[in-house]
């Protein structure tokens, strides 16, 4: 029995879903450009540099989602999927999911589970590791359940979603998990194939010092 892991932006997808998510929001009039496109910008440069604070972004990216129902939500999301993500799937990376049809596979990605659950249906991948949105009464409260699922706290939580089913990352012959960022290093170190897909400079430069495969998703 194998393990593949995929992170999603940047990885599976040639974009940031995240980042997306609020731009659609922005240019459909849900969100101020004014008020909100320099922020999203802003969050978007210190997360490729390493630097976010995942709880002030956090903030900012869950709080639209308590301002509207569910119903009025999950019509949105129908569109973003068509709009923003569908032409940001691409044939190598639908490719490579297919070959691990055979393995255990899960997303896990920081973006929250109310962007990312369709996007990994999309992608016919049964299981999803993401940060989760807080709900009350399937309503969104603005704030994040438990831990966040960026930097160590992907750790946190793969070993979380695991436990729930008796396993750990030695239950499997063979563990691998394909990502593009350097907020990624702590648990490609903990794979027994850590790849770099599309990487940025940092994990470049990491995967070549480490002899890790280095593949193009794009």
């Amino acid at each position: 029995m194998n393990l593949a892991l995929f992170d999603l932006d940047n990885t599976l997808l040639n974009g940031d879903s995240d980042f997306e998510w609020s731009q659609f929001l922005i240019r459909t009039g849900v969100l101020d450009r004014e008020l909100f496109e320099v922020k999203n910008l802003a969050f978007y440069e210190q997360y490729k540099a390493g630097t976010l604070d995942i709880h002030e972004f956090l903030d900012f990216q869950l709080k639209p989602l308590s301002r509207h129902s569910r119903k009025v939500l999950d019509a949105w999301h129908q569109q973003f999927m068509r709009e923003s993500i569908m032409p940001m799937i691409t044939k190598p990376s639908r490719d490579l999911v297919n070959q691990h049809r055979n393995d255990v596979c899960a997303i896990i990605t920081a973006t929250n589970s109310f962007v990312t659950a369709p996007i990994a249906r999309e992608f016919g991948i049964d299981h999803l590791i993401a940060t989760e949105p807080e709900q009350r009464n399937g309503e969104f409260t603005g704030r994040v359940a438990g831990i966040p699922c960026f930097r160590e706290g992907k750790i946190a939580r793969l070993d979380e979603w695991l436990a729930e089913r008796g396993w750990t990352l030695e239950s499997f012959e063979n563990t691998v998990f394909y990502s593009d960022s350097l907020n990624d290093l702590p648990l490609l170190g903990r794979v027994k194939h850590p790849v770099a897909a599309n990487p940025d400079a940092t994990l470049r430069a990491h995967a070549e010092q480490h002899g890790w495969r280095i593949i193009s998703l794009h």
